[in-house]
């Protein structure tokens, strides 16, 4: 991070973490979630600047306070024309830094209509399936990982607690924990991708996700597919690029319903 001065820290991200604050007893109150927690010490956290305290000055970002800007490694260039309205700056876990920038991009434009609709089926040893009969494997990602992630929660589990070599435990399983995180997005954001763009529509299954992750042999390959985070990335895609995304009923009968005729069979008494 670059060096500030000496001065009190801005007020802007102190008066966002309120807002989110608050959001969370309204959602709370409201019963959509549960009652808001303390975030831990060692799990990073997140400092989210709006327009009046950050500059964005020849492709720079500045924010209040600091005299040098922040020294980024581009994930991808912002278009000329955008202007940034959020900042967003979090410590990860693993010692990694990470600023998120928020902006309106009118370069995004709808893809061509095309005739094209297919319907999704979400598995565990086949990730994909669609309507066309193709498959897209489970990549595994945990399972790629399982050992070097067990050996260091081993290793992790015997240091003393407080102590430096704890600390440099700790971070270690974060990267192996990061390493799985960033492999398991990769590979599901050019997978929905590829889906939006070969598709008009998308018709994709309500899956009870939460309940289904309550099945102790199950749970852990459930987790490890993301099938939530494929419906919330085909979902916001095909509004980006002007689809039509479509979620049926959990309990519409789908394997009963004849593909040609449409009759629903009813097994006898």
């Amino acid at each position: 991070m670059p060096p500030c001065r000496t001065i009190p820290s801005p007020e802007e991200p102190l008066q966002q973490g309120l807002r989110h604050l608050q959001t969370a007893f309204t959602n709370f109150f409201a019963g959509r979630t549960k009652y808001p927690n303390f975030k831990k010490k060692h799990q990073g956290g997140s400092a989210e600047f709006t327009k009046s305290a950050f500059k964005f000055k020849d492709k720079q970002i500045y924010l209040a306070k600091c005299t040098e800007p922040l020294p980024i490694r581009w994930s991808r260039q912002i278009p000329e024309s955008c202007e940034p309205s959020t900042v967003t700056v979090r410590l990860h876990p693993s010692g990694r830094w990470h600023i998120s920038i928020r902006f309106d991009d009118p370069t995004i434009k709808p893809l061509p209509v095309t005739d094209k609709a297919i319907g999704i089926d979400l598995g565990i040893s086949s990730l994909v399936i669609t309507s066309d009969g193709d498959k897209v494997s489970n990549p595994k990602h945990f399972k790629k990982h399982y050992r070097r992630l067990r050996k260091a929660q081993k290793s992790l589990s015997r240091k003393q607690k407080g102590s430096k070599n704890r600390e440099k435990a700790r971070i270690k399983v974060a990267k192996i924990h990061a390493q799985i995180t960033d492999s398991r997005k990769d590979h599901l954001h050019k997978l929905t991708t590829q889906l939006v763009r070969e598709n008009q529509t998308i018709v994709v299954e309500n899956l009870a996700v939460k309940n289904m992750v309550k099945n102790p042999k199950l749970s852990q390959a459930i987790s490890d597919v993301s099938w939530g985070e494929i419906t919330r990335q085909l979902a916001y895609k095909c509004r980006w690029y002007g689809k039509n995304y479509i979620e049926i009923d959990r309990w519409f009968p789908s394997s009963k319903r004849c593909s040609n005729c449409g009759y629903i069979w009813t097994s006898p008494v």
